[in-house]
């Protein structure tokens, strides 16, 4: 941008070196020396310099768009110090958060409430996260339900990978740790023997080529939660929406997805007893277990 000096400004002689009389001839200039003249003075008028602009990412995950209306439902219990990375990972496309408050010790539903003063703050009524994504999944408005947990071990970006199966036609959507591109580095091989086990199971009973279980990281149709027909009120919650979305013809799609170390805190999980329930879940509900009783 060429800049225009003020009316009557005498212009520096660069050629005429400091101390020497004007008809004494300097040194002469070359192309490759720089000369660090004066710039004139900024008047009021000028516009300011234009600054180069800075390119971000091309495509960003809260880019995504989607016809459909999307509820992200969160059950949570004391865990304030994860909910801020966590809500500030949500993308664009998440129209309501639905916060399900376990009755936390600390301050969760006040660090979800700064952080995201929409959020919407439920109380799930009994104990265990069965309970507290029912109460989720019956407060949530959106065509879309998507779940996630609260301790920044999935993260919120993967969400527009599970809205990309739903708007193409397939009804329930679950991440999977062990397809290419997914992964696990919080993983214990206690919990993955126990997932390998019971993977081989809800297979051979329900008839599916899924390849990953016991991971929360699902979204859904509203219009089929009469279909999932969800009682469960632990953990075993994920394997009875798998196992109940089998059983009645779903059409489920599987996204690579990797799951993070929790950020903070202790798990809530039981790798064991909560294997135990999750097991029995299965055998409970495959399908003709309840003909001629």
């Amino acid at each position: 941008m060429s800049t225009t000096l003020p009316t009557g400004q005498p212009s520096a002689n660069p050629a005429t070196p400091s101390g020497s009389s004007p008809g004494t001839p300097g040194p002469r200039r070359r192309a490759a020396d720089r000369i660090a003249d004066r710039a004139p003075m900024r008047r009021a008028g000028d516009r300011p310099p234009v600054r180069p602009l800075v390119r971000g990412p091309a495509r960003r995950a809260g880019d995504y768009r989607t016809r459909h209306t999307v509820s992200l439902v969160v059950p949570a219990r004391d865990e304030a110090r994860n909910i801020p990375w966590v809500f500030e990972q949500i993308p664009g496309c998440v129209d309501e958060v639905i916060l399900v408050d376990g009755s936390s010790r600390d301050a969760t539903v006040t660090m979800a409430r700064a952080c995201r003063p929409t959020v919407r703050d439920v109380d799930q009524g009994a104990p265990g996260k069965g309970n507290a994504l029912r109460a989720g999944f019956a407060a949530a408005t959106g065509e879309y339900i998507v779940m996630i947990d609260a301790d920044g071990s999935m993260w919120p970006g993967e969400i527009p990978h599970f809205l990309h199966f739903l708007d193409h036609g397939y009804d329930f959507v679950k991440g999977s740790r062990r397809m290419a591109g997914g992964g696990s580095l919080d993983l214990t091989p206690l919990r993955a023997l126990g997932n390998k086990a019971l993977l081989l199971v809800v297979n051979r009973l329900y008839g599916g080529l899924l390849t990953d279980l016991c991971y929360g990281y699902c979204a859904f149709r509203r219009d089929f939660l009469a279909e999932l027909d969800l009682r469960a009120t632990g953990f075993e919650i994920e394997a009875e929406m798998i196992a109940h979305a089998l059983r009645s013809g779903l059409r489920i799609a599987e996204v690579p997805s990797l799951e993070l170390p929790r950020r903070s805190g202790r798990s809530h999980l039981h790798a064991v007893s909560d294997g135990r329930r999750v097991l029995r879940t299965l055998l409970a509900e495959r399908p003709g277990a309840g003909e001629g009783r």
